[in-house]
């Protein structure tokens, strides 16, 4: 069977409908919706030629045997939840390209297994920690998480019985190192770069690592109309002087990204000083030393700026993942497989998380970006061109053909 990006996005508009969201898409980690997608990936799965199951985390897993049964596998895919008021290719493009990939093989057979896999949770909207599918794959699925109440107060635990999963067969769904022989995920590059240096697809050199705090300053509340200027202790506006050494240290930082999401003053009257203020921050980079140094330089600014103003600042760690890391031989075919379909070779950074950033604990990693219009993602206007998506699987399917394990 040809390649066909109409077929692919005729597929993702497909999976879109099946949202608990009436007039967009939100579909999220072991909802109904999910179970619908669920049965709808894996009969596409075993439609281009694979042996599809539903995995202990509720993963959908198509395999492809090789020239003989019980070979390592490549493993492609993505993610097929979402967040709240999603587009519908971050993931789900990913998945079915792959499954794509594998149909237009015609029943070719290679050195080596193909596993798809359609991630059930990455994004984490339900329980609010992320990649729980593709950590359990990789082996490192913390099973504390399994007590922890999503956002309807139903634990993860409950969740899955209530999927009809075992919640202590989770350690089934891990695959062993030498049994993966690399992770490729194909996805839309979710910014702006390709689309401005006009090229269709890109080389990920890998995903960001990240930190996520939550700052809170701490001044002295009083009468708006009594304390006098010089005599304040104003924790929003030494606030808003940390967000502002945000964005000038990450300007002034290669590659890294700076970003205050949330900003919450107290008491909140308008009439009075603010005297505590809590605030997100979200710091990413390329590499763990690039994101380190950024994180040092803006502590020094926010201590100059709470010394300067009279207020206290703490710092509350929130979340950390370190940079996962492209290989460099998956880098080289990806590069080879672009060129071969006539296209300049960009390799770039991944700013947003994937699950990618599981998986390279049991094997080597790559991606393949699309280019998306505006750099739009996580919104209804995310937007593919058909041409892009077809550029993309091309690449997909040579990189599949020509790969050799490192």
């Amino acid at each position: 069977m040809a390649l066909d990006a109409r077929r692919i996005l005729a597929r993702c508009d497909a999976l879109a409908a099946h949202s608990e969201q009436p007039d967009g898409l939100t579909r999220i980690f072991l909802s109904p919706q999910q179970r619908a997608v669920n049965e709808q990936v894996l009969a596409w799965m075993r439609e281009a030629g694979m042996q599809g199951r539903l995995d202990a985390i509720g993963n959908c897993v198509g395999r492809y045997e090789g020239t003989r049964a019980g070979l390592p596998c490549l493993m492609l895919g993505s993610h097929l939840d979402t967040v709240r008021d999603a587009g519908r290719y971050d993931g789900m493009l990913g998945v079915i390209a792959a499954i794509e990939c594998v149909a237009a093989l015609g029943g070719k057979r290679l050195p080596f297994a193909i596993e798809v896999v359609g991630f059930g949770d990455e994004e984490g909207v339900r329980f609010g920690s992320t990649l729980l599918g593709s950590r359990a794959v990789a082996g490192t699925f913390d099973s504390a998480l399994l007590d922890k109440a999503g956002s309807d107060g139903v634990t993860l635990r409950e969740a899955l019985r209530a999927f009809g999963l075992d919640p202590g067969a989770i350690g089934t769904a891990a695959h062993r190192r030498g049994d993966v022989l690399a992770y490729v995920e194909l996805h839309i590059e979710q910014g702006p770069v390709l689309e401005a240096e006009g090229l269709p697809v890109g080389v990920v050199t890998a995903i960001n690592g990240g930190y996520r705090f939550m700052v809170e300053v701490a001044g002295v509340a009083g009468h708006a109309g009594t304390v006098p200027m010089s005599l304040r202790h104003d924790a929003l506006v030494a606030a808003a002087e940390c967000v502002v050494a945000v964005e000038r240290v990450a300007r002034d930082s290669r590659d890294v990204v700076g970003t205050v999401g949330r900003i919450e003053a107290q008491p909140g009257a308008m009439n009075v000083i603010p005297g505590r203020v809590r605030f997100s921050l979200d710091v990413r980079a390329p590499t763990d030393a690039q994101r380190a140094a950024a994180l040092d330089a803006m502590r020094a600014r926010f201590g100059a700026i709470a010394k300067a103003r009279g207020v206290a600042l703490a710092l509350e760690p929130v979340w950390e993942a370190r940079t996962a890391i492209c290989d460099a031989r998956l880098q080289s075919q990806l590069a080879e497989a672009v060129r071969g379909e006539g296209v300049a070779v960009r390799h770039l950074p991944s700013g947003a998380g994937h699950d990618g950033m599981a998986l390279v604990d049991i094997a080597p990693i790559g991606m393949l970006f699309v280019r998306c219009k505006g750099g739009i993602s996580h919104n209804p206007a995310e937007s593919v061109t058909e041409d892009d998506v077809a550029i993309g699987a091309r690449v997909l399917l040579r990189f599949i053909e020509n790969f050799v394990a490192s």
